[in-house]
């Protein structure tokens, strides 16, 4: 399934650039929006930045180019939509604020070791 392997790249780009707390939740079920949304924090704002590039690279070296990009000049939430996966980029404090997990509870949360399956 092309968005399961959106996903795992993604999740893998958000690691090695050391992002916190990468949370996956499926949506596929619940809304319309996207199958999967990514979620994950840096500790400052060149972090955040070099999150979203890693997630740009990443995909953008399998063919997988944005739909949009929003948020980039902020660095406290940059919102990256993929189509079926959304990945959400966010300075600690942002998270926390937003806090996404909350709102898509609902949602079935995807461990890594479910994506290596």
């Amino acid at each position: 399934m092309e968005s399961k392997e959106m996903v795992k790249l993604a999740y893998k780009a958000l690691e090695d650039k050391k992002g916190e707390d990468i949370q996956v939740i499926e949506i596929k079920d619940i809304s319309i929006i996207a199958d999967y949304f990514i979620i994950a924090n840096g500790t400052n704002a060149p972090q955040v930045d070099a999150l979203v590039d890693s997630v740009k690279d990443a995909l953008g070296r399998k063919g997988y180019e944005p739909k949009r990009i929003e948020g980039v000049r902020s660095a406290s939430w940059i919102l990256m939509d993929y189509g079926d996966v959304v990945v959400h980029v966010f300075s600690k404090e942002d998270r926390l604020f937003y806090n996404l997990e909350r709102i898509w509870r609902d949602g079935k949360t995807i461990n890594k070791e479910q994506l290596e399956n």
